[in-house]
């Protein structure tokens, strides 16, 4: 059986500034914390250690296109643009902005570009970060300087990547910094980062750019364990909390009326102002961009939650493993490819078939080096891997749903904030010591598929 893709359909990877450039020029909260706590990160290897892309640019951009690629994602990064956050623009990143856009152009290739990929300037953070608004007025500010110096040819911008995720980490979790555990402060983080992208949008729909102006979620489908009623609303909170806190207001413009009643039921809401919700109807995107990596199972709880302990999200739920589920081992995700079908039928269905495309769909593997044959990576599970959800997300377009493209993560292997390189995820091998490049047989397959805008499945 053929499957067969719309016209103009996106094919593509997902990179990110601080993940592949190197050549630091403005410190990061993450060059910030390894200095202080390189044991934080796999094998201590810190965020200089990148795919060197700031060296390597244009063989990378050659290397895209031998990849048949139509468009890829990358970030700006703001501490290399504007090394304090709101002083001087470096012109040096200027120069080499410009280069890489007007590069993937000439080749053909379509630039997609995010302006915020988890790498706060420290200067900012030092300030209080999303804690402080303004950060996000810098924030704006910062937005509104790419738009004048890349929006005549950049086409397709994005605010933020999975911005549910610095919460998460920096404020609820202990993966990111600056490692505070507080409800209350996680939520002030989420509302601010939420104002910061509505001032983006603001700022884009005033200057009569050409383009259009999105966002990229990473969406988890909530599964509940059972029908029972208990285990339903256990899955609906947790949908609340890491879906539709951003969804909402950035697709209806406005935060869903039970995640409010919840928040402020338990004191956990953060300071707002009358005009804030003004400024949120007016963040209403363009363009979806979705990071599918896997499900989220819950159940109710168990057992009662000790009430002398912090307030967090698992109040509501407990996680739960499925019997029988696919894992990735090395990563530690379930693999349920049906999910990236039950986000597009539910935006379809719920949020009016928003224009979206899958921006992130991967797989890390340790030690791939395993997998050599005759010189190259045979990662035949990478190849089944997207050979499944794309079969899935085949089924959603032919559904009706409003998908217009699929981008990996990611194009080459990099370093992966905490993981570093423990998980390679590419279409092309990496050689740390060397920096050589070797594309594997799923960097083949896909640049197969891309060509024919289609692939077989027997």
């Amino acid at each position: 059986m053929k499957y067969a893709f719309p016209d103009n359909f996106w094919w593509g990877s997902a990179s990110s500034a601080l993940q592949t450039e190197g050549a630091r020029e403005g410190e990061t909260t993450w060059d910030y914390w390894f200095a202080r706590e390189p044991n934080r990160f796999h094998n201590g290897v810190g965020p200089q250690h990148t795919s060197t892309f700031y060296q390597n640019w244009k063989t990378d951009i050659q290397l895209l296109k031998q990849l048949n690629h139509n468009s890829f994602r990358t970030s700006i990064s703001w501490a290399r643009l504007i090394p304090d956050g709101i002083g001087e623009v470096n012109p040096e990143a200027v120069d080499f902005y410009n280069q890489v856009i007007d590069e993937l152009n000439e080749q053909g290739i379509t630039p997609f570009i995010t302006l915020f990929h988890f790498d706060m300037p420290m200067a900012m953070q030092e300030l209080g970060g999303w804690e402080n608004r303004d950060v996000v007025d810098a924030y704006a500010r910062y937005a509104q300087i790419c738009f004048e110096l890349f929006g005549d040819r950049v086409l397709h911008w994005f605010t933020f990547n999975e911005p549910i995720v610095p919460v998460e980490g920096g404020y609820l979790y202990d993966f990111h910094y600056p490692n505070v555990v507080d409800f209350r402060r996680a939520a002030t983080v989420a509302y601010h980062t939420v104002l910061a992208h509505a001032k983006a949008v603001q700022a884009y729909r005033a200057g009569h750019y050409a383009g259009e102006i999105g966002i990229v979620l990473n969406l988890t489908p909530s599964y509940p364990r059972s029908q029972n009623p208990a285990d339903v609303k256990a899955a609906h909170i947790a949908d609340l909390m890491f879906n539709r806190s951003f969804l909402d207001p950035v697709l209806r413009g406005e935060y869903p009326a039970d995640l409010v009643a919840l928040l402020k039921s338990y004191d956990q809401l953060p300071a707002c102002k009358p005009e804030d919700g003004f400024l949120i109807a007016e963040g209403k995107i363009d363009l979806l961009g979705v990071n599918y990596y896997q499900p989220r199972r819950v159940k109710c709880r168990d057992s009662a939650v000790n009430p002398q302990a912090p307030f967090m999200p698992e109040w509501f739920f407990d996680n739960y493993e499925m019997p029988g589920r696919k894992m990735n081992p090395y990563r530690g995700w379930e693999i349920y490819e049906p999910g990236i079908y039950d986000i597009l039928v539910n935006l379809r269905d719920n949020y009016g078939n928003p224009r979206c495309f899958i921006s992130e769909n991967g797989m890390g593997v340790e030690n791939e080096q395993r997998f050599i044959e005759n010189g190259q990576i045979n990662d035949h599970y990478r190849i089944e891997f997207i050979f499944e959800h794309l079969t899935w997300l085949h089924k959603g377009i032919s559904e009706g749903c409003n998908c217009l493209g699929y981008h990996m993560w990611t194009f080459i292997d990099n370093w992966s904030w905490c993981n570093a390189y423990k998980n390679r995820y590419g279409f092309i091998q990496l050689d740390l010591e060397t920096q050589m490049r070797t594309i594997k047989k799923s960097g083949e397959w896909f640049a197969a598929t891309a060509l024919n805008n289609s692939f077989e499945k027997e």
